[in-house]
């Protein structure tokens, strides 16, 4: 089984997204840094809003910190091939993604979003980090895309976890598809960007 259908999205990123990719393998580290930043300050957010949730801060708070040391990672590959970084770039894929987010609803509906939220976002990181870490050509980043991939299928299948942990099932599932299939109409009217991880 392909891990995109373990991932359970629906619109697989084409290989050839890694071609023209690592034409632009400079803006795709600084993406990637931010990435990993604002994943960070996510999982932050989520702690704060959340504080209640016992299981989720227990669970949430080491991400915090293997989110931040990624972001230093990328940094000093960055920082190894002479690149620094740039003025941050607006993610519409992440803003679609909120976009979709329930409105006028309870605050465990919301949290049931913000979960699920972080969960698609970690399951494409994944199936992309895994494209590169396959197909770059760079020795060197095939190895530190793998070690990423692996890290972010961890996190992936925590949040879906913590979704059932605090909903019925049957609710996450449903919600899920939802987002997969929103995810997916997104990215069929994209304008594809390869200076972009998302």
């Amino acid at each position: 089984m392909e891990p995109v259908n373990i991932l359970g999205l629906k619109l697989p990123t084409d290989p050839r997204w890694v071609n023209i990719a690592e034409k632009s393998i400079e803006d795709i580290l600084i993406d990637h840094a931010y990435c990993e930043q604002k994943a960070a300050s996510t999982c932050m957010s989520l702690i704060i809003r959340f504080f209640d949730k016992e299981e989720l801060v227990e669970q949430v708070s080491p991400i915090v910190a293997e989110e931040w040391a990624h972001f230093r990672r990328v940094l000093r590959e960055m920082k190894k091939r002479g690149f620094k970084l740039k003025t941050p770039r607006k993610d519409e894929y992440v803003q679609s993604l909120l976009d979709f987010r329930k409105t006028g609803v309870s605050r465990d509906d919301r949290l049931l979003d913000a979960l699920l939220i972080c969960a698609l976002i970690e399951a494409r990181s994944c199936e992309r980090f895994r494209l590169l870490s396959l197909y770059i050509t760079d020795d060197e980043l095939k190895k530190f895309y793998h070690e990423f991939m692996v890290s972010e299928a961890g996190h992936y299948t925590l949040f879906i976890k913590l979704s059932e942990t605090y909903f019925e099932k049957q609710k996450v599932r449903d919600r899920w598809q939802e987002f997969l299939e929103h995810e997916a109409e997104f990215l069929r009217t994209f304008k594809f960007r390869s200076d972009r991880f998302h």
